[in-house]
């Protein structure tokens, strides 16, 4: 492993290394405005969400590294203290993108990236109109951490009213991560699309407590098959299949024919079982996973 002292390096430096391991990072397209009623749009992917009750959403215009000068967005909420907060998706990341040039005070980026202002009801500041979910924000508190370059302003933010595309909802009225086709903040110019084969479940262990992998027999800990990411998921079984169960299932073909194929090697038969287990994991289904590998 590579170690790599803050302090050692240009905060510009450790910046990249920052902002490249942690990642993706969501986006907070923040719209504010000036006592003047100058708009502002600017995004921010120092952002997520930190509590329901109440509703509270935290971004950070942090000081520029290179100059250690502040954002518009943050000279905005000082004096205006409300903000509407848009989620970005794919369908407007370009627009996202060019509003974040750094365009002279009183320069509406509304205007410069083409997007359309959308009225809000409580607060001040317009919403983008195409994004697939806004927030209206009273800033509660804004907190410095440093002085220098690179120092977070931590904008700390309660919902006041959400705005929700009914297109991105499923059948159940959730929201459908597809239909939402957010995008993410990586290091660089780099950027992720959360969607499609992106995608993936994985069930919570909240109301069942599974064995977890210290329980997880020798043999198949030590799999030369198996990822960690298996072991997690065969470790979140409340309980293993009865002796009943192992032995119905060994009278399934494809186990019949394993066993008979490998009958005087045992390392290979362990081996397939694994390979067989694995794919069956993949697919989702644990319980018919530790039915193969209890076979051994």
């Amino acid at each position: 492993m590579k170690i790599i002292d803050p302090k050692q390096l240009s905060t510009s430096q450790f910046h990249s290394f920052l902002l490249g391991a942690v990642a993706p990072r969501p986006i907070a397209f923040a719209s504010t405005i000036d006592l003047d009623g100058n708009i502002n749009l600017s995004p921010f992917s120092f952002f997520n969400v930190f509590g329901s009750n109440p509703p509270v959403l935290i971004f950070s215009p942090s000081r520029r590294v290179r100059d250690n000068t502040t954002k518009h967005s943050l000279d905005n909420v000082k004096d205006v203290r409300e903000v509407v907060i848009n989620i970005v998706n794919f369908k407007m990341v370009e627009q996202m993108s060019l509003a974040s040039t750094e365009y002279e005070k009183g320069i509406n980026e509304f205007s410069k990236s083409g997007l359309t202002e959308g009225p809000s009801i409580l607060v001040k500041p317009p919403r983008v109109k195409e994004a697939p979910a806004s927030f209206e924000c009273k800033v509660i508190d804004i907190i410095p951490v440093g002085e220098e370059g690179g120092s977070a302003n931590l904008v700390i933010c309660e919902v006041l009213l959400m705005h929700l595309n009914e297109d991105i909802l499923d059948e159940n009225d959730q929201i459908d991560p597809n239909k939402l086709d957010a995008v993410a903040r990586m290091g660089g110019n780099w950027y992720c699309r959360a969607s499609g084969t992106s995608l993936f479940e994985i069930p919570k262990p909240l109301r069942n407590k599974g064995i977890g992998v210290d329980n997880i027999p020798e043999s198949i800990k030590n799999s030369v098959v198996l990822s960690g990411n298996n072991l997690g998921r065969l470790g979140n079984i409340e309980s293993l299949p009865t002796q009943e169960e192992v032995q119905n299932f060994s009278m399934k073909t494809e186990i019949m024919e394993m066993k008979l194929r490998f009958k005087n090697d045992r390392e290979s038969l362990v081996f397939h079982l694994h390979e067989y287990a694995k794919e069956i994991l993949d697919a989702g289904d644990i319980e018919t996973a530790w039915k193969i590998l209890l076979q051994e």
